[in-house]
């Protein structure tokens, strides 16, 4: 993982940033719009759409997190690696999420059902309530405790 994640650093597209409730706040707004528009690309039999939303939905509320504590990342994979290793969450729905939203979204062949759908779209619902919770329950011992086991992890 540390040298996936140094690798991130020296290309910038992981780095530590100032904290910032406002840059947070917007991605969890993001969030919420993308399951909103799932929705109803569901409701209108848009699978593939649905399913790509639903994913971001997801990816947009761990973004949020990440800039609670002052950690900007441009990479999904990495985003995944450190909900698990620096927050200790589970990072599972994420990856399967993500790997569902490839599927559908480069690839010709795959059939989605409507009920597989609704089911992207309750894990992503379940998903974004634990990491919303999570974010505010943060207070700001232990953003400065998130900072510093980070920043470990990058050493």
């Amino acid at each position: 993982m540390n040298k996936f994640l140094n690798k991130l650093m020296k290309e910038r597209k992981l780095q530590i940033v100032d904290v910032s409730e406002e840059i947070s706040d917007s991605y969890r707004k993001k969030s919420e719009s993308n399951l909103i528009s799932s929705k109803i690309l569901s409701e209108n039999e848009r699978f593939e759409e649905s399913v790509s939303l639903a994913y971001y939905s997801m990816y947009n509320i761990s973004l949020s997190l990440l800039f609670k504590v002052g950690i900007k990342c441009e990479n999904h994979k990495a985003c995944a690696i450190l909900l698990k290793e620096i927050f200790d969450l589970d990072n599972l729905p994420l990856i399967q999420s993500k790997e569902e939203r490839i599927d559908k979204q480069y690839y010709v062949g795959f059939k989605i059902s409507k009920e597989e759908v609704k089911k992207s779209i309750e894990i992503a619902e379940e998903f974004n309530r634990n990491l919303r919770g999570f974010i505010l329950s943060l207070n700001n011992f232990k953003i400065k405790e998130y900072r510093n086991k980070f920043l470990e992890a990058i050493k």
